[in-house]
């Protein structure tokens, strides 16, 4: 609160979308970040919700533009709060992350943000490579669910 005026500013999460991406022989789609923070490190596809968009919108137009895929299905999963260091400011995100069905990777190309694609199987996926501690704990907990009966 501003001791001159009264202004209070709420500090208040960024909501970001990421998508859980399989494809047919069970493998999980990570990508490789082209740019700071954590680049060069795994990830998941995705990115910030932008202003008047749903979290389902923002996921089908991030996965468009990152990969150019069509996703066929999409179901809520979880959500983790994270923070964001980029340009020396923290932000403050929820990560919503959806498990998605792509029904064909004809024609998929990353665009500028991403370094690279890599299909896993969940037995060869190294957390520590993950660089973004909620992306970090979206994947244990899939990987958790997986081994679920």
């Amino acid at each position: 609160m501003c001791g001159q005026c009264g202004f209070v500013f709420f500090i208040n999460a960024a909501a970001a979308v990421a998508a859980l991406i399989e494809d047919s022989s069970g493998r999980l789609l990570l990508t490789r970040r082209a740019k700071e923070p954590m680049k060069g490190k795994l990830d998941l596809p995705g990115g910030f919700v932008d202003p008047g968009e749903s979290a389902e919108q923002a996921l089908e137009r991030e996965i468009t533009e990152e990969l150019n895929l069509d996703i066929d299905k999409k179901t809520f999963f979880v959500s983790q709060p994270n923070t964001y260091e980029y340009a020396g400011i923290t932000y403050f995100t929820l990560d919503l992350a959806f498990l998605c069905r792509i029904l064909s990777f004809d024609g998929m190309h990353t665009d500028e943000e991403i370094d690279g694609v890599e299909f896993l199987f969940p037995d060869e996926i190294d957390l520590d490579e993950i660089g973004l501690a909620s992306i970090r704990k979206i994947v244990s907990l899939y990987l958790t669910s997986k081994k679920a009966p």
